[in-house]
């Protein structure tokens, strides 16, 4: 709880609050896809085989999606600033650590302990918002903040990353984070207040065991499963386990006094719809930067600066429509925006199966990115807000938290299907193409990223489907203080 109240109610100090935050999400955000960009970089410098090479990602992502919810926990139990700090300058020194490894296996325990801290910025940034803004208006103005920075800080990415690789090295694709850590940490001492949950805070160790190990499973199964197929036995073991274990955590949340993820936050239908919703839009969308940055690179030709760059309107386009959504969701709320949001985003994602090696970015890319910007925008930010709906001070982290472990278990879950689709697809294409000599394999390969793309576009469109029949507040919930009070 924040440690004095103020006369009317509000921290005078939110809207720089908010900029703090904005900064330790812009660095999260950007740390995803600025490593794509370095990824050939540092598997030359370091010698990293092919097969190793997923580990610059997967590392990361391994902790990162097994250790939200605790890290989410810990941050409604200690103080979500005091978590918010410890999480900016540990995230800060793995990040100088990879930007200096000389072996690929510092570099992958460097992004390891990247996720580590990351795990326990992310919820407690969320959570610091949440008990920050709560005039409805200026919430879902913050929440579109931190919805523009999630939805556009990946092409930023790209570019920053593409920039910093042809001009200077890949190192600094991770040496960058050191200075906008250490900015936004100087600025949260001064500027953000501490909040934490009333009540028992005792620790749910047998959830965290089955939770941590559970997700774990999950996210390194469909790994495995992108790597080396559905049927490999590594993959259905792990997937398996990962069945088990988090059968086994739902079993004791249900008996535990203080449970390390009440079953209460995530069966409100709302927010239970978000959770749903947000892991069916990862695995939908965040294949598309990956095979796009493909298909741009390895069949137009691009530089990596020139493919971060191709990004840019898509972007532009969150940017726009994120302020957009602000002023509309306490007006209409958020279904009427989620639903028509995603409808674009998928009919976006159509547009780009139209692409072939002879096709060129201006007809054929730059609409689409521009129509699913658009679209994914009106998503975002009342979905943060759904997510967050009616859930209690005590529960705030954990919420928060459920956001980012739904997206990444989503974006794991979409990578390993899609690419598997992909895979197949271009396979069977050249398999039945080969009388079309030196041209067969570009247009075998795209014909792969269009079929993942259609794949993408289907599940855009199911998770509309999934958000119009569980979301059901109106604009009247969403312009209430949600529960969520200022001590």
């Amino acid at each position: 709880m924040f440690e004095n109240a103020y006369k009317d109610g509000l921290d005078p100090n939110r809207w720089r609050t908010l900029f703090v935050v904005a900064i330790a999400q812009l660095m999260v955000v950007l740390d995803s896809s600025i490593v794509n960009i370095a990824i050939p970089s540092a598997t030359k410098d370091l010698g990293i085989s092919v097969a190793n090479r997923q580990w610059i990602i997967t590392a990361y992502t391994l902790a990162f999606g097994s250790l939200l919810l605790l890290g989410g926990r810990i941050g409604d139990y200690m103080g979500r600033k005091k978590i918010f700090l410890v999480g900016l300058i540990g995230f800060a020194t793995a990040s100088a650590l990879g930007g200096i490894a000389s072996t690929q296996h510092l570099l992958f325990a460097a992004r390891a302990l990247q996720g580590v801290f990351g795990a326990l910025l992310a919820p407690a940034a969320l959570a610091i918002i949440s008990v920050t803004f709560t005039i409805p208006k200026e919430r879902a103005k913050a929440f579109g903040v931190i919805g523009a920075i999630s939805g556009g800080g990946a092409a930023i990415g790209l570019i920053l990353g593409g920039t910093l690789t042809e001009y200077f090295s890949w190192r600094w694709c991770l040496g960058v984070n050191v200075p906008i850590a250490i900015v936004a940490a100087i600025l949260a001492i001064k500027f953000v207040h501490e909040s934490k949950a009333t009540g028992n805070n005792t620790y749910d160790i047998p959830g965290v065991l089955t939770a941590t190990a559970g997700l774990f499973s999950l996210t390194y199964g469909f790994n495995q499963a992108a790597t080396h197929g559905w049927g490999d036995g590594h993959t259905v073991g792990f997937l398996v386990a990962a069945v088990v274990l988090l059968m086994s955590f739902v079993a004791i949340e249900k008996r535990v006094a203080n449970p390390l993820m009440p079953l209460r936050v995530v069966t409100e239908r709302n927010r239970g719809g978000s959770y749903l919703g947000s892991l069916i839009v990862g695995a939908g969308l965040f294949s598309m930067f990956l095979f796009l940055g493909l298909y741009l690179q390895m069949i137009l030709g691009y530089s990596p600066l020139k493919s971060g760059f191709a990004f840019l309107p898509f972007t532009a386009g969150i940017i726009v429509f994120a302020g957009i959504a602000s002023a509309l969701l306490p007006k209409v709320g958020p279904k009427p925006l989620m639903v028509p949001g995603l409808i674009a985003a998928g009919i976006g994602l159509l547009l780009l199966t139209r692409i072939t090696p002879l096709t060129s970015y201006t007809t054929h890319v730059l609409p689409a990115l521009f129509i699913m910007s658009s679209g994914m925008a009106l998503v975002f930010i009342p979905l943060t807000t759904t997510s967050l709906h009616a859930v209690s001070n005590h529960d705030t982290g954990v919420a928060s938290a459920m956001i980012n472990t739904s997206q990444q278990i989503g974006g794991s879950l979409g990578t390993a299907l899609l690419n598997t689709v992909a895979a197949t697809a271009t396979t069977t294409y050249i398999a039945t193409h080969k009388t079309m000599g030196k041209s067969l394999q570009p247009f075998a390969m795209t014909h792969g990223f269009t079929t993942a793309f259609t794949v993408s576009a289907g599940l855009l469109f199911v998770g509309a489907i999934v958000l119009a029949l569980f979301i059901n507040i109106g604009k009247e919930a969403v312009v209430e203080t949600e529960g969520v009070v200022v001590h």
